[in-house]
């Protein structure tokens, strides 16, 4: 009996030894973060936080509704020649993440009828109006998803198009996130990214809610994507469509 008592403690103190606890992971985290990610001073509606070289923004919460369903919306950025321009068939599979009010969700979604537009974000108040919006539209190709910080929680392998429009400055892990992302594309699935251009100070958007080609670059290719259509159609914002890199 003492032997099997004396058997019993060794292995729970073998296991105690061998799990991380909570402490060690969240260090493992945080080391983890540091090595990835820079810290600055905060500057006026950035979070102190950089990604190669870039201070990420905050994120606008769905207090500004109405801004995204503004009706000079389509005059100030013409999202109809966006939508038009999009690499999608009638049978792609859409992941718009970041999708707010679903500005752009509920307006792909009759372009895809035997397909399907993933509407993902990370925020309770968007994720309810979607869920609501799609049951009162009658939208059966709609599926919302609560996702996360660093990832959209979609399913590998099944996404022909991911689009985030003035969302990817605001993402607070994008190299998590974009990795989280290239799994669930198809082979030759795209990720298009709508932002305001950086280049152009004219534009009268806060400064880091825009981003330039270079730096969008530098990121999408750190994380095995590559530039495949720049298009320049559009009034003040970038229309870049990545691919996953050869490896």
């Amino acid at each position: 009996m003492k032997l099997l008592w004396f058997l019993l403690i060794f292995n729970l103190v073998l296991l105690a030894c061998s799990t991380p606890s909570t402490s060690q992971k969240k260090n493992a985290e945080i080391a983890n973060d540091t090595a990835i990610y820079g810290q600055i001073d905060a500057s006026y509606d950035g979070i102190g936080k950089t990604y190669l070289g870039r201070e990420i923004a905050h994120v606008m919460g769905f207090g500004g509704a109405g801004w995204l369903e503004r009706d000079e919306r389509q005059e100030e950025e013409n999202t109809a020649l966006a939508i038009q321009k999009l690499p999608i068939t009638p049978t792609s599979v859409v992941a718009d993440i970041g999708a707010g009010t679903g500005y752009y969700t509920f307006r792909i979604a009759p372009k895809v009828p035997q397909g399907k537009v993933y509407a993902v974000d990370v925020q309770d108040e968007s994720v309810a109006y979607l869920r609501k919006k799609a049951s009162d539209l009658g939208l059966e190709n709609v599926e919302v998803v609560k996702g996360s910080a660093k990832s959209p929680s979609l399913p590998e392998n099944t996404v022909d198009l991911v689009i985030m429009v003035d969302v990817y400055h605001e993402l607070e892990y994008p190299q998590e996130m974009l990795q989280a992302i290239r799994k669930s594309l198809k082979p030759d699935g795209k990720i298009l990214l709508l932002e305001y251009r950086a280049e152009d100070p004219s534009i009268p958007i806060k400064k880091l809610h825009k981003l330039s080609v270079a730096q969008a670059n530098k990121e999408l290719e750190a994380n095995g994507f590559t530039l495949v259509n720049k298009g320049d159609f559009l009034p003040i914002q970038h229309f870049l469509v990545y691919q996953k890199a050869s490896d």
